[in-house]
């Protein structure tokens, strides 16, 4: 692969913000910021984000509606913040706010900068959804430090945002024009959506060992070398997800027909063709699946299956 075109999910990296932790207790700093019109908002309802036009937008601090306010960072020398507001609360049709995933492939095309802030946004925007009341005595929580910490109004209890390691794999065998990679079909996945394999890694486990363990539960495929390969924020609901290679010892698919649906080995020839001729569809975008699909394959993909 050329060596001028970086693989896609490390635009993450590439691009990350001083997420400035120091400032989210500064109160003083922050109505600075607030009153400050060069500051850029994202607007976050729910989990979900609002593209105008083909685009991300941005908003300045007068244009943003109240709700929690989360300190992003500084990015190219300005201030970027989020606001979460209830999805009741949001402006605009219900229908304009779309999930996360939705958004990745017009960030990879437009503005890959843009995508570790949206992450941090997104990731922050769900752990508060999700975190309601206090696990140890039920108690309303209050946010603090500019949306990264949430403290029970009863018991004074700290929470902060978790982070779950999950591994994604692209398994291979064979050598040459015969090398082949395994996909699988998640049954919840529309028609013709295929993807590496992952998993979430479980206590006491090494991720290697999750890698194996997670290829032979779903499609009954025993991995042997396994090698690290990058990582990515998911933050839906809050992962991390490790991205890894692997050599199969075995070849014979058996679906675990619960999660994965069908499972099968491409040559790149196959691939290809199924790609360029939309038979199937693979992940696009800043993606870390994308990345492992593109770098077995050797050079970017493009044709109808390519989403």
């Amino acid at each position: 692969m050329s060596s001028e075109r970086p693989l896609p999910h490390v635009a993450l990296s590439d691009h990350a913000h001083n997420r400035m932790g120091l400032r989210r207790t500064d109160e003083a700093w922050l109505r600075e910021r607030m009153a400050d019109p060069a500051t850029r908002v994202l607007v976050v309802a729910g989990n979900r984000l609002r593209p105008v036009d083909g685009a991300i937008r941005w908003v300045s601090p007068d244009d943003a509606p109240d709700g929690t306010l989360v300190l992003l960072g500084d990015h190219e020398e300005v201030v970027h913040l989020a606001v979460i507001v209830p999805p009741d609360a949001a402006p605009g049709d219900p229908q304009e706010w779309v999930p996360l995933r939705d958004v990745l492939p017009l960030l990879a095309e437009q503005a890959p900068g843009q995508a570790p802030l949206l992450m941090h946004a997104v990731g922050l925007a769900e752990w508060h959804h999700a975190t309601r009341f206090c696990p140890r005595c039920g108690g309303s929580l209050r946010s603090r430090s500019a949306g990264h910490e949430l403290r029970c109004t009863q018991c004074d209890r700290a929470q902060f945002p978790r982070t779950d390691p999950a591994v994604i794999m692209a398994i291979t065998h064979g050598d040459g024009d015969d090398e082949a990679l395994l996909l699988g079909r998640n049954r919840a996945w529309p028609v013709g959506r295929w993807s590496t394999l992952a998993g979430f890694c479980e206590p006491g486990e090494t991720l290697e060992d999750a890698v194996r363990r997670e290829v032979d539960e779903e499609v009954g495929v025993r991995v042997g070398e396994v090698s690290y390969f990058g990582s990515q924020p998911w933050p839906l609901p809050a992962s991390l997800m490790l991205g890894f290679t692997g050599r199969a010892l075995s070849t014979d698919i058996d679906v675990d027909g619960a999660e994965i649906e069908e499972a099968r080995w491409w040559t790149r020839a196959d691939f290809e063709a199924a790609v360029r001729s939309g038979e199937i569809a693979v992940p696009r975008g800043i993606s870390i699946s994308s990345s492992l699909i593109e770098a077995w394959f050797g050079r970017p993909l493009e044709g109808p299956g390519w989403d």
